[in-house]
């Protein structure tokens, strides 16, 4: 490793947070989180019983995903297969028990397509989480019933240490998981599919594959040949992903150290050698997009790491996945310091993102860290686009405009035509009162990620606006922009009078602020407002209502 970054990297932990977050804002990251669905450790809290915990259901995620939204999270990696069951209905494994508390239970409706339209609305990505090769303890997969894997192909399962496994050396194995994800890429417009566990049991000393060894082992060593079945494994998936949908993304999450360093220790617990995953060897050859390394450590354990993943994966995304659990005093009771220097010596060493382990701990602001989270991620981000898998810059969107109801301003464009077998085109939104609009600069951002091609902006200018409308295509890529002008000119209002529209409810207010938003004065309301007594200047007029709420905020001129 360069020895050079690595005091670079130093010298940028030891710098004061509030500058080091004054450095950049970039457009392009991932602002991902993992949302945990065994034992319903983040979701969902209500099994389903009845059809009101259907609706209950449902409303929980909504809460998540509105939750994430504002920290402006971008990505959701869901889990979708847990431990041999599923949470869709699926022709090869059962429901998932965290749904309706039973094993195999139908919950009535089908979580994954209604969790996918959510985060779509809100410009999220949902990526498949596909846990590979565990199958779950003994007694997990024994409520499965006739159902269990274990029951259906017993050749390609292996009970050790008291949970039941795939079996990497199987050949089947590769043949199971395809058509697994070949089922959900087919019927989901998924983002991406995301592989954990897909290496060999932690710590494997006596794991019992010698006969499969001696049988397939092609004069290969142990290790390496354990190592040429999980990217056997990998590889299988990757092509079946692509030769279905080309635009979906393939990531994974090995472990946190890749191997040991030459000058760091992995301590005996790495990736290549301990399980067996040779994860940048799978970025060199193309069959991965994106790796989401588990590295829930600190200090020299953290730093040198992300930087060795940094430095091997070709052209590809290195996010390192950070763990907001050890925040808890159960699992190290971290200060939320350390994930704040993570964060953001993470990006300033040119990785993409990151990704928290877990949602729950995120949202539940522990020691603060939501408000912290919230404050690097001040601006809206766009998950980096896979310029390896396509260089062909999207047709623009056309004829933006827009115009004014109220306090509400609506914006509409042509839309931009997708090629024949990819999905529509998404919007991306900017404003600036800049003269020509920057949709490089990420403080620009107004939405992103939007399906349709009309736009209700709520907001009362004091200037005059640019605005830009851009479309983006399966694989992130983003075209030029199609841009309008919006010129306001504030009402001149006679001198005595200002008619409003809102009907008179009592406890109702109004109030006049100068330009820098100053309150001046307030009164209650009435629908013929005398404006005497101001000076020349911009002014605004705000109409509340009894409970606080903003009716209409009307700017005006004298």
């Amino acid at each position: 490793m360069n020895r050079f970054r690595i005091l670079y990297l130093l010298f940028f932990v030891a710098l004061p947070i509030s500058l080091v977050a004054q450095f950049v804002h970039p457009k392009y990251e991932y602002r991902a989180v993992w949302l945990t669905v065994i034992e319903n450790l983040d979701w969902p809290r209500t099994q389903v019983r009845s059809e009101a915990d259907i609706r209950v259901q449902k409303q929980e995620l909504i809460g998540i995903l509105d939750s994430l939204s504002m920290l402006n999270v971008n990505c959701v990696m869901l889990q979708t297969r847990v431990r041999g069951d599923v949470i869709y209905p699926s022709a090869i494994e059962p429901f998932s028990k965290a749904l309706t508390n039973v094993p195999g239970g139908d919950p009535g409706y089908d979580p994954l397509a209604f969790a996918i339209d959510e985060c779509h609305k809100r410009g999220m990505q949902l990526h498949a989480w596909v846990v590979a090769l565990p199958l779950g303890s003994a007694q997990y997969v024994k409520e499965q019933g006739r159902k269990a894997l274990k029951n259906r192909k017993p050749s390609l399962c292996r009970l050790y240490k008291g949970s039941w496994y795939m079996e990497p050396g199987r050949p089947g194995t590769a043949d199971y998981l395809c058509d697994l994800v070949s089922e959900i890429v087919s019927g989901y417009n998924v983002d991406g599919i995301h592989l954990d566990y897909i290496r060999y049991p932690d710590r494997p000393n006596g794991y019992p594959d010698g006969n499969l060894h001696s049988r397939y082992g092609r004069g290969l060593s142990l290790g390496d040949w354990r190592r040429s079945n999980i990217t056997e494994i990998v590889r299988r998936v990757y092509g079946t992903v692509k030769a279905l949908k080309p635009w979906v993304m393939v990531s994974c999450a090995p472990l946190g150290k890749h191997d040991d360093l030459t000058a760091y220790s992995s301590l005996g617990w790495n990736a290549r050698c301990t399980v067996f995953q040779d994860a940048q060897e799978w970025m060199r050859e193309g069959i991965m997009d994106a790796l989401f390394p588990m590295l829930y450590f600190k200090g020299n354990d953290f730093y040198p790491f992300v930087l060795d993943w940094n430095e091997n994966i070709s052209s590809r995304h290195i996010a390192p996945g950070m763990g907001t659990y050890r925040l808890l005093p159960q699992y190290g009771d971290w200060d939320a310091v350390e994930l704040q220097r993570q964060m953001l010596t993470t990006r300033s060493a040119g990785a993409a993102g990151t990704v928290m382990f877990r949602t729950r701990h995120l949202l539940d602001d522990i020691d603060n860290f939501s408000h912290i989270y919230s404050a690097i991620n001040r601006y809206k981000a766009l998950v980096p686009p896979m310029k390896w898998l396509s260089t062909k810059e999207p047709q623009a969107p056309s004829a933006l405009n827009g115009h004014w109801s109220g306090d509400t301003l609506f914006l509409s464009w042509i839309a931009a035509d997708a090629a024949p077998s990819e999905p529509p085109m998404r919007y991306n939104l900017y404003v600036s009162t800049d003269s020509i609009v920057n949709i490089c600069d990420a403080t620009n951002i107004l939405t992103l990620m939007h399906n349709d091609t009309a736009y209700a902006w709520v907001g009362a200018p004091r200037t005059t606006m640019q605005f830009a409308v851009t479309a983006v295509d399966a694989y992130g890529i983003e075209s030029r922009a199609a841009r309008w002008e919006c010129r306001f000119v504030y009402p001149r209002l006679r001198r005595d009078e200002f008619l409003l529209p809102h009907p008179c409810d009592w406890g109702m207010r109004i109030v006049i602020r100068d330009a820098s938003g100053m309150q001046l004065y307030s009164t209650p309301y009435s629908m013929r407002v005398g404006v005497r007594g101001l000076l020349s200047g911009v002014y605004t007029l705000e109409v509340v209502a009894r409970d606080g709420r903003i009716l209409s905020r009307i700017p005006f001129s004298r």
